[in-house]
């Protein structure tokens, strides 16, 4: 891991931060927060909030469902940069696999740590793939080496094989002792797969990884299908409209595949993917509708500064209990508002780790990895 000035103003869009803020601020505090003013209030409305910040049990699709999708389509947006970059500097890719070797271990070794129980030190407790940040490893080596050497429409026909082939991975194959895969709980080739495999050392819950990788992979790729239309688009109001088409396209296929092939989170299934990545494409066009076309963009400052250290985000927030550390500061508040006062260490940790934040984006101090 390193740490890098900033890359120039005119080189980023302030749009893509800013999602990626929005999407780290869903999983660093408002899930923990909704749910704490929720246990004070007891309201329908808290209620519904936090229920909406919790995933399904197995079909369907909850607010929370989108962290996890929007955070690989992000890194695959900004690949047609990075690599553009990298690509025009030299022929020689020695540097670019490097690279990609690189933020591959260290996104690995980071979701041990973060979920992994690698700081357990016991086997016993230890998961191999268990991790947004492994699964973004996996898509995004996959994607790049997608642009590097295919096309623009190979890599469109790409991104349906994965679709296609992982669609047909979970409905063709035989699971041993149980007949057919089907898209259920503990009956789906993945899942078998993936205990095969990993044996004692998976994550022990109904989520799929290892061949999930095909959904990772489409994932990451529609985000660099993003970062493409930004990138090559002549007019800021014209590729606002296209991102936005994009995304109705893929919300409607991937309500209407749900029909035969149910959306579920936990398989990663294909029509999870067409349905999340059009979820994305919308989120991005409303980003970069009011900020890169229309100018508003003082509101989303505090954003920025979450989305430019997202890995540091991220990773703070789940080996640092921050909402342990403000009732130190707090505590006093307690006897005044007691029901809500565990919605209050939530924001007063938020608040702490987002003043690291601010305190690391003022000083041009970038972790990336």
């Amino acid at each position: 891991m390193k740490t890098i000035a900033g890359v120039k103003p005119s080189q980023r869009i302030m749009s893509i931060d800013a999602l990626r803020g929005f999407d780290m601020l869903m999983i660093i505090f408002l899930d923990h927060f909704f749910r704490n003013l929720h246990r004070g209030v007891d309201h329908p409305v808290t209620g519904f909030l936090a229920n909406q910040f919790t995933h399904p049990e197995w079909y369907g699709f909850h607010a929370y469902d989108v962290i996890m999708p929007l955070f690989l389509f992000v890194v695959g947006a900004v690949i047609p940069y990075s690599l553009s970059n990298i690509q025009k500097k030299s022929s020689d890719l020695g540097p670019v696999y490097k690279r990609l070797g690189r933020r591959f271990v260290i996104l690995f070794v980071l979701g041990w740590i973060v979920q992994g129980h690698l700081l357990d030190l016991d086997p016993q407790t230890f998961a191999v793939f268990s991790n947004t940040l492994q699964a973004i490893a996996v898509g995004y080596v996959f994607s790049c080496l997608a642009y590097i050497y295919l096309s623009k429409k190979s890599r469109y026909l790409l991104f349906v094989l994965c679709l296609v082939a992982y669609a047909l991975i979970l409905t063709v194959p035989h699971v041993p002792g149980l007949g057919r895969s089907v898209i259920l709980p503990d009956q789906n080739f993945p899942i078998w797969f993936d205990r095969w495999v990993m044996g004692g050392w998976d994550d022990g819950t109904q989520y799929s990884w290892l061949l999930t990788g095909l959904g990772f992979t489409a994932t990451t790729l529609s985000g660099l299908f993003a970062g493409e239309i930004i990138k090559e688009g002549v007019s800021r109001p014209r590729v606002a409209r296209t991102l936005l088409i994009y995304g109705v396209i893929g919300v409607v296929l991937g309500l209407v595949w749900g029909i035969w092939h149910p959306i579920v989170k936990k398989l990663w299934t294909s029509s999870f993917v067409l349905f999340l990545s059009g979820i994305c494409f919308l989120l991005l066009a409303l980003f970069y509708w009011i900020i890169d076309v229309k100018g508003y963009h003082r509101w989303a400052f505090p954003l920025k500064v979450i989305g430019m250290n997202a890995i540091t985000a991220y990773v703070l927030s789940h080996v640092i209990d921050f909402k342990a550390i403000s009732e130190y500061v707090i505590y006093g508040l307690e006897q005044y508002m007691p029901a809500l006062y565990p919605a209050l260490t939530s924001v007063a940790g938020f608040g702490i780790l987002y003043a690291l934040l601010w305190y690391m984006y003022k000083n041009k101090t970038f972790v990336k990895v």
